[in-house]
């Protein structure tokens, strides 16, 4: 059954606020990983300290040319059931074993600075979980003399209904230690459960703003000019200056505060379903964005010369290459566990 989805773009400014979380623990994985929620130092918006121009209600977010009729092998609102599943639902937990919890991440390998990035998606959510969408400098989780840029789209296990959007930057000076994050608070409501329907995800991101949109609805704008700190990526669409990678992820938080209380397992396995991936470029002189490359899935892997799967830790869970699955059309990121 083919599915048919036309762009239609409207926009809702979103002024969102933020608090601390200090008690993430993050890993330094090899391959470079991000996640929010870090020793951030999260401050307000306020948009009164900017000058930029921001469009009013109801203008067009972006202007996309060459959005073609988007055609898949999958069907809208597909449930998990029509895949088989190697392990069972975990229901409760044996005291006489031990158990190891895997997710995974798909790790795009091109590098942008600036575009428009979709992806059609079911999201997971289990007490404690992190299902994403976000855009990453490949280096930020070295810090020390690397600077730290991450624009996400972030599902949290506790609430199913709603979602958080963040930009994280830090100032590449090894005297710094934590970062600067404006995760959305109170988290964006979207209407409905993200884990039972395909929904189009967006992030947008030029020289002048980042928008976040949810079925192609901006949700939130941030524009240059924006401060938030008093360090050099105080203004942090401006500091979004490296070449990012696109990434999506599932995983398990410590911070239970931020994603939940996590309950050892119960109700694993779950997972995030992604349809198709469509990338656009940006152009500076007309302010548009042109498609680059739509990627369905409609083979039996990933595409290795488009993605790599992610192989170390994060938090409660190993990343395991296994966990990243296409299949009917989908491409699979599964968070599950083993007993030993």
């Amino acid at each position: 059954m083919k599915k048919i989805f036309i762009p239609v773009v409207a926009v809702a400014l979103f002024a969102a606020c933020t608090e601390s979380n200090n008690e993430a623990n993050f890993a330094t994985p090899q391959n470079g990983a991000t996640s929010s929620c870090s020793d951030a130092t999260l401050l307000p918006i306020d948009l009164s300290s900017s000058s930029a121009d921001v469009p009013p209600a109801g203008s067009s977010s972006s202007s996309i040319e060459a959005a073609p009729v988007v055609s898949s092998s999958s069907v809208a609102g597909s449930s998990t059931s029509q895949f088989p599943y190697k392990v069972p639902t975990l229901t409760a937990l044996d005291p006489t074993k031990e158990y190891t919890f895997y997710g995974a991440e798909l790790t795009g390998l091109d590098q942008f600075k600036y575009g428009r990035f979709e992806a059609r998606m079911k999201m997971a959510a289990i007490s404690g979980s992190v299902s994403s969408m976000f855009l990453n400098y490949d280096n930020s989780w070295m810090k020390e003399n690397e600077p730290w840029n991450e624009i996400d789209i972030e599902v949290l296990g506790k609430d199913p209904n709603s979602w958080q959007s963040n930009i994280i930057t830090r100032e590449a000076d090894p005297s710094i230690k934590g970062t600067t994050s404006s995760e959305s608070k109170p988290l964006h409501e979207f209407g409905f459960d993200a884990t039972q329907d395909f929904h189009l995800y967006a992030i947008v991101w030029t020289p002048e703003y980042v928008a976040w949109e949810i079925d192609s609805v901006e949700i939130r704008r941030d524009i240059i000019g924006l401060s938030r700190g008093s360090h050099a990526d105080a203004d942090q669409v401006a500091f979004l200056t490296e070449k990012e990678s696109l990434r999506f992820n599932l995983w398990v938080s410590k911070n239970s505060s931020w994603t939940g209380k996590w309950a050892g397992g119960i109700g694993l396995p779950v997972e995030q379903q992604i349809d198709y991936v469509r990338v656009y470029s940006y152009d500076a002189a007309t302010k548009g964005f042109t498609m680059l490359w739509q990627d369905d899935f409609d083979g039996e892997d990933v595409d290795p010369q488009r993605w790599s799967k992610g192989d170390w830790e994060m938090e409660r869970v190993k990343y395991r290459q296994d966990n990243i699955v296409v299949e009917n059309g989908i491409c699979r990121i599964i968070l599950d566990y083993e007993t030993n």
